[in-house]
């Protein structure tokens, strides 16, 4: 690539990360960009692709609704990396580190003795104004004396290559999942140059945050400390990186309802019962965490967690309450505040911000409004920031008049200049604007920098707005070590024959519960498919076989897999693609990716990949219309991938609690369904046709079994064997019912729950059965249509016991409702 930056666009107005002001390379990038030189466009646009596909791949994702590229759109990482120099890096991470002491200091100091609010540091307005200062903590002192575990600060760059801070995040800070998932693609992308350079690992972040929990995590003498990391879902924007960082930290990921507080103590609902939990790492906003005594329409908080938090039983990070010092107002008093409380001055200082609550304040900003960003001081306001500089005349004059008749709901800050870094984008170098978000973490010595950090790339050039709901994306973060250690690379701790574990104690009941259902979707969508290909197959080839048509639409209304009324071809697309119509197998796979993503951190990579092909497939479904044949592929290429689901669950899966569960799902799905649907095929017209029992075989997955077997065209009494009565079939009524039977009992060995006996007694019915009355029944036809009614009636009472089996499982092992459940883990 002789002229990599010929086509660079360089503005020297802004700060260049690669390019100095006279068009060089700095320094620090000067090997990168030697990398780069004897490198071609396609070989760089391979390795973006590479990016992609492992981004693909592992499923990361940002969450952004209304998003063209759908809610779950892929996380956007850049292939070149942001290279920052050490001693550049040693001045941010002192002044972050300096800063996030601050800022745990003044929490403290608001939720203590409030000196700051009474000396006049901290206007009264501002603090009591926000809705994330939460009355009902004050007073509370947290274990360890820390309020403030994890912070992260927003930089940004001047012209003149000094580094802003243009915002705290002190409540639940987010991206340092996605830095360091960043790095694991980006390092490996690069590998020589990322060792070449010596670029600092970011173990020692989370290490330290794992340590600080597990170590200030109030603990009575014996107890072993537990943490738990609490997201709001997977409806969150960034549920997964809460998936990664559990997995990483060796956290249990739990929602609200997997918690509960008993006499002020926190526990986690799994099977075996209530555990104590003493850490609580949250990914949820201040006031939805206790809907008792902080906002009660909440639905994704703990009941009664502010009173464990107040007695001192359970360690929340960071502390209830630490989302007030986000206010954009708060930033022009910090200097002089850290010149009280320390003696000394910010190294890292904020970005020119004015809060318009104080008169002379006021007619300051106003004095330069057009050159000014307004925001709201408050984030209960229905207020998008306001760049000044887009008004016109008439503009200014109203958000004037706006500013002056609330003038403590607004808070007006020099627009920042964002510094540009190289992108490589469309085959070729392009610069965008970036900014970059720090991490810094609590530890027994103070606080620690992640050396990295998350650096957000702005969607389009000259934009003004760095921000992923606006579709921005991001870069890895090197910080080179220069002639400083590196710092551990990622390591697992080590573990002894002592720390052996065979049996996840706690494993939450929701998760086992979506893992049951998981095994129920799909199950339930592999036997959708099978019965629309049935009919699809015999709709498309127009065959002269109108009976056994007749029956497989008959029993797919009876199923309500088909809508009742209309035109077949008309149904047929509604039973596949009908948004509408809530049986519809697009429905239903929305459903199993929404229970699988419940349980990723439960499924290999593998068993991911399939899942990440099965929502591609249901991409393809999200249309209003389509041609036949085109969803008869797509059918035949589902029916792969859930077959490929199957697999894994029997073969990828370690045999505990949750994979039984998820077998007890797909043995109670298919035997309600092949009980319903064989019963409704014995009472239809067609039980006696050949191409009825061919569909019939096809449905069960049974056809190639019975060619090898009997050399014969389909005939009642052997299909009925097959299908029924074998159990080295496994998709026989019969093997279902001994598998159920195996694990239910294990079930009530384990967790001493009452023994299931209704579906023995029906399986025990059903093995009586002597197929040898078809054979010549005794009355003829009328005898052997009663043979076949009663049956069909004895493989309705199956399915309808199944159903009821779901639920009391469902009472017994996930709601935790059944009198005979143990409560309290012993």
């Amino acid at each position: 690539m002789p002229d990599l930056l010929a086509a660079l666009p360089h503005d020297t107005r802004a700060y260049h990360e690669l390019l100095d002001a006279s068009g060089q390379v700095r320094p620090h990038w000067r090997r990168f960009h030697q990398h780069l030189m004897h490198s071609n466009p396609a070989q760089l646009s391979q390795r973006q692709a590479l990016v992609a596909r492992q981004i693909q791949e592992n499923g990361i994702t940002y969450n952004v609704y209304a998003d063209p590229k759908g809610t779950d759109r892929p996380w956007e990482l850049d292939l070149l990396p942001n290279l920052i120099d050490a001693e550049e890096w040693r001045g941010i991470a002192t002044g972050v580190a300096q800063r996030a002491r601050l800022l745990d200091t003044v929490l403290a100091d608001l939720y203590g003795p409030q000196r700051l609010l009474r000396e006049g540091l901290l206007p009264t307005e501002l603090v009591f104004g926000h809705n994330n200062f939460l009355w009902p903590c004050q007073g509370i002192q947290p274990p360890g004396g820390t309020f403030l575990h994890v912070y992260a600060a927003d930089l940004r760059r001047a012209p003149d290559g000094r580094w802003w801070v243009i915002a705290d995040r002190t409540q639940t800070p987010s991206g340092a999942g996605y830095a360091l998932e960043n790095r694991q693609i980006i390092s490996r992308t690069f590998p020589e140059l990322f060792r070449e350079l010596r670029v600092q690992h970011l173990a020692s972040y989370f290490r330290t945050l794992r340590e600080t929990l597990v170590s200030q995590a109030p603990c009575d003498t014996g107890e072993t400390p537990l943490v738990v990391l609490l997201t709001p879902g997977r409806f969150n924007e960034t549920y997964f990186e809460h998936l990664y960082l559990a997995r990483h930290l060796g956290f249990p990921l739990v929602e609200g309802h997997d918690l509960t507080v008993r006499d002020a103590t926190l526990y986690l609902k799994t099977l075996g019962g209530l555990r104590r939990v003493h850490a609580l790492l949250r990914r949820l906003d201040d006031d939805f965490c206790d809907p008792l005594e902080l906002r009660s329409d909440s639905a994704l908080g703990v009941p009664g967690l502010l009173e464990a938090v107040r007695q001192g039983r359970v360690l929340v990070a960071n502390a209830l309450g630490s989302g007030v010092l986000e206010s954009p107002g708060l930033l022009g008093f910090l200097p002089k505040i850290q010149q009280h409380l320390f003696g000394d001055e910010l190294l890292l200082p904020s970005i020119a911000t004015w809060w318009c609550g104080e008169p002379p304040v006021l007619e300051q900003a106003l004095d330069k409004l057009a050159d000014l960003l307004v925001l709201p001081a408050f984030p209960s306001q229905s207020f998008a920031p306001v760049f000044a500089n887009s008004l016109d005349e008439a503009g200014l004059a109203k958000l004037a008049a706006r500013l002056r008749a609330r003038p403590y709901a607004y808070v007006a800050q020099e627009v920042a200049q964002l510094s540009q870094a190289p992108v490589w984008q469309d085959d070729c170098l392009q610069s965008r604007a970036i900014g970059m978000r720090v991490y810094a973490v609590a530890s027994a010595d103070g606080y620690r920098v992640l050396p990295g950090g998350l650096t957000r790339v702005a969607a389009e050039a000259g934009a003004d707005v760095v921000a992923m709901q606006s579709g921005g994306g991001s870069k890895d973060t090197w910080v080179l070590a220069g002639r400083e250690a590196l710092g551990e690379p990622l390591r697992p701790r080590p573990l002894g024959v002592q720390d052996i574990v065979r049996r996840d104690p706690y494993l939450p009941s929701r998760v086992v519960e979506n893992l049951f259902w998981f095994g129920r979707y799909a199950e339930r969508c592999d036997d959708i498919s099978r019965l629309l290909r049935v009919i699809l197959v015999r709709y498309v080839d127009d065959d002269d076989e109108p009976l056994a048509l007749e029956a497989a639409v008959d029993l797919a209304a009876q199923l309500d897999l088909l809508p009742g009324e209309g035109e077949l071809e008309t149904r047929l697309f509604q039973a596949l693609i009908g948004e509408d119509w809530p049986f519809s197998l697009r429905a239903n796979l929305q459903r199993l990716n929404g229970s699988a993503a419940q349980v990723r951190g439960r499924l290999s990579r593998e068993n991911w990949h399939a899942l990440v092909e099965i929502q591609r497939e249901t991409h393809l479904l999200e249309r209003d219309e389509g041609d036949l044949g085109e969803l008869l592929d797509f059918l035949n290429r589902l029916l792969m991938s859930l077959s490929a689901l199957s697999g894994f669950a029997l073969d990828d899966m370690t045999r505990d609690d949750g994979w039984r569960f998820l077998m007890i799902g797909r043995r109670i799905e298919r035997l309600q369904f092949l009980a319903e649907a064989i019963a409704g095929f014995l009472l239809g017209r067609a039980a006696q046709d050949q191409a009825g029992l061919e569909w019939l075989l096809e449905l069960g997955n049974s056809t190639i079994t019975y060619r090898s077997r009997y050399q014969a065209a389909p005939q009642l009494i052997p299909v009925l064997d097959l299908l029924l009565l074998d159990e080295q079939n496994p998709h026989a009524v019969s093997f279902q019912l001994s598998e159920l039977k195996r694990a239910l009992q294990q079930l009530s060995d384990d967790f001493g729950g009452p023994p299931e006996v209704g579906l023995d007694l029906l399986g025990e019915r059903l093995r009586a059965v002597d197929l040898g009355t078809l054979d010549s029944p005794l009355f003829g036809e009328a005898g052997m249509r009663a043979v076949l009614d009663g049956l069909g009636d004895l493989l309705r009472e199956i399915a309808e016991a199944a159903g009821q089996l779901s639920d009391r499982l469902t009472l017994r092992y996930f709601a935790h409702v059944d009198a005979s459940q143990q409560t309290v883990s012993l």
